[in-house]
């Protein structure tokens, strides 16, 4: 994420539980795919498991950026 949009969860978040628990999540599916990422070689099963953490992961991010968009027109 960009510097940008994590000082609007650190903002909003707060005041947001759902907003805090995708952030949350964001995170924690970085860790994990990162991890998958610095091995040398994967499995099929890994392999799987690394394409549905992508998926998650930017399903997770868009809503996390339109919660983040209904926050800044709200304060507008």
């Amino acid at each position: 994420m960009e510097a940008r949009e994590i000082e609007l969860v650190k903002k909003y978040g707060p005041d947001n539980a759902e907003l805090q628990a995708l952030y949350d999540q964001h995170i924690e599916y970085e860790r994990m795919l990162e991890k998958l990422e610095g091995k040398s070689y994967l499995s099929p099963a890994q392999e799987q498991e690394l394409k549905q953490l992508k998926k998650k992961k930017l399903a997770g991010k868009t809503k996390l950026q339109s919660i983040i968009d209904q926050c800044i027109k709200a304060e507008g």
